[in-house]
C-alpha cells in the first residue's frame, strides 16, 4: 500500500489531497470489500472529505479531481511527498506548473 499527501492545484484552487493505493492483495478485508487484483487509488479531498476510487465519480471538483485522480493513478510512486498536481499543467494550459503553497517542515538532518 502507497500514501501520498498531495496538493492538486487548478485556477483558483488548492486542493489537499491524500492518495492512498488498494488491492485485494493487500488485506483479506479489502478483498472482502471487493477490490480485485488491479491496483487501485483512493483519492480523498480533505477539505470536503470526499473520496472516490473511481476517477470519473467526482461531482463537485468534477475537471479537478478527474483529470488529478486519472494522472495520480499512473504516477503515485514517483511522486515525493508534498508534490503539487497541476491540473492546468496537465491540460497544457499553463507553460510551468504551480509551486507547491503548502509549506513542508524540513527534514531532519539535511
Amino acid at each position: 500500500m502507497t500514501t501520498a499527501y498531495l496538493e492538486i492545484r487548478d485556477r483558483g484552487t488548492l486542493i489537499p489531497a491524500l492518495a492512498i493505493t488498494i488491492a485485494g492483495e493487500d488485506d483479506p478485508i479489502a478483498r472482502h470489500a471487493g477490490f480485485g487484483e488491479r491496483r487501485l487509488v483512493i483519492l480523498i479531498n480533505l477539505v470536503r472529505m470526499e473520496c472516490q476510487y473511481d476517477p470519473f465519480a467526482w461531482s463537485a471538483t468534477g475537471r479537478t479531481m478527474k483529470i488529478a485522480h486519472l494522472w495520480i493513478e499512473k504516477h503515485l510512486d514517483a511522486l515525493e511527498p508534498g508534490a503539487v498536481v497541476d491540473v492546468e499543467y496537465l491540460l497544457d494550459e499553463r507553460t510551468t506548473p504551480k509551486p507547491a503553497e503548502i509549506r513542508r517542515p524540513a527534514a531532519e538532518g539535511v
